[in-house]
């Protein structure tokens, strides 16, 4: 395997750093979320960004983080679910090497996460429902990804081996061409 970066997308509760965390593991890369270092620069949870600061702060904040890691090689990088609807972050996540999406139904996502308070975009009456919205206003964007894995029946390391499989595959058919 290269050392270009994995870089994961796909709605919140997807798996991304999960899988990414066993990812990194399996690859002998570092593991790098955005959500994460986002947070650390702040001084404070997602939650309280967007509660205090708003989303456009947040957003802001993601695309410095996204454009500092634009040189990064040998990593997984968790994405938050918005960050690749901006197109200067999409470019430069394609730059990185793979990008996947982590791709779940909605009604599976929110089982994943119905009792996490840690989802300020979910802190409505119908979170399913926004879920759904959510999915509605960005598949077309993560459809964009090298790879798509469906990770709606599939444990952490399946979806960990069938993502490494579908690298395996495309590093061949890029050395053939």
């Amino acid at each position: 395997m290269s050392t270009r970066c994995v870089v994961l997308t796909g709605l919140m509760g997807a798996g991304k750093t999960e899988v990414g965390r066993e990812l990194a593991d399996m690859l002998g890369y570092e593991f790098i979320d955005t959500d994460t270092l986002v947070a650390s620069r702040a001084g404070k949870s997602i939650n309280q960004i967007f509660d205090q600061e708003g989303e456009t702060t947040f957003r802001k904040m993601e695309r410095e983080i996204i454009e500092e890691l634009k040189d990064t090689k040998g990593a997984v990088i968790s994405v938050g679910g918005g960050a690749p609807t901006d197109a200067a972050n999409r470019a430069i996540l394609n730059r990185l090497g793979h990008v996947v999406y982590l791709k779940a139904s909605p009604k599976e996502l929110f089982l994943r996460m119905k009792n996490d308070q840690s989802r300020p975009l979910l802190r409505t009456k119908d979170p399913e429902g926004r879920l759904r919205e959510l999915l509605s206003e960005r598949e077309f964007v993560y459809e964009q990804a090298n790879i798509t894995i469906d990770t709606e029946d599939l444990t952490v390391p399946e979806v960990v081996d069938k993502l490494i499989d579908e690298m395996a595959k495309r590093t061949v058919e890029t050395q053939m061409e």
